[in-house]
């Protein structure tokens, strides 16, 4: 069965598999490594912008993105072309992590200006950020307040991004710009219901959670980074879908 899935979907599928049992049971500072940090963190390193899509936080997470990739991606790789296809799940993947960290650049931005209000400089936390570091991890804040924003620091520039979430929910937003009448089963609710109706509740959903930081440690931004783009571009080959061979 395996075989029949088309050549890229299959092949994203074995490499996430492939990298997550490596970091997880072999290699497991290649997490560290190979996650997607702020790109203003001690650890960002360029090639994270790639190789984030490739990582994930546990069983659960790597299944549900994989089963969502082997169910959405295998129709579009056949309508799309292959081509088009890898563009579309790595792109998607860049715009999340592009969205994403907008959010971050705003949120940290308040905080650096929470601490200066109170004659607080946050590049001293900078350091302690990055992984690895054991010196003293005392700062100078000596108000309830402004050990809560070096807090709020530390955990922007030591919390990664992880998983192929955001590549995929726009494979799947691609999916149902495409195909929109096609009905698919949710969890929890007896009959199957379009796509063209359920996505757009996702994403306003992704949009409050990520917004109003309610997301459980899920980088809901990411998601809709990923829609966004997936969105556009299927929007766009839509118009030349059967000039695409």
């Amino acid at each position: 069965m395996f075989n029949n899935i088309p050549p890229i979907t299959r092949n994203i599928i074995i490499i996430n598999v492939i990298i997550f049992i490596v970091s997880f049971f072999i290699l497991p500072q290649l997490y560290n490594t190979l996650s997607g940090y702020y790109p203003f963190s001690p650890n960002f390193r360029s090639w994270q912008i790639i190789t984030h899509m490739f990582m994930h936080g546990g069983y659960m997470h790597i299944i549900f993105n994989m089963l969502t990739l082997w169910s959405f991606g295998p129709v579009l790789e056949q309508s799309l072309g292959e081509k088009r296809y890898l563009i579309l799940y790595f792109v998607s993947g860049l715009g999340a992590f592009f969205l994403f960290n907008l959010w971050n650049f705003i949120e940290v931005q308040q905080i650096i200006s929470g601490l200066e209000s109170l004659g607080l400089n946050a590049s001293e936390i900078y350091p302690k950020a990055e992984i690895g570091y054991s010196g003293n991890m005392s700062t100078s804040a000596t108000t309830t307040e402004g050990q809560v924003l070096f807090q709020r620091y530390y955990e922007a520039l030591r919390t990664p991004m992880v998983g192929a979430s955001g590549a995929i929910f726009g494979v799947v937003t691609a999916f149902a710009t495409m195909y929109p009448d096609a009905r698919i089963g949710i969890m929890f609710i007896p009959v199957p219901m379009k796509v063209k109706y359920v996505m757009p509740i996702v994403i306003v959903v992704s949009i409050f959670l990520g917004i109003s930081g309610s997301g459980g440690g899920i980088a809901h931004l990411a998601h809709v980074g990923g829609a966004l783009v997936g969105w556009l571009l299927a929007r766009n080959w839509k118009k030349h879908l059967y000039r695409f061979r």
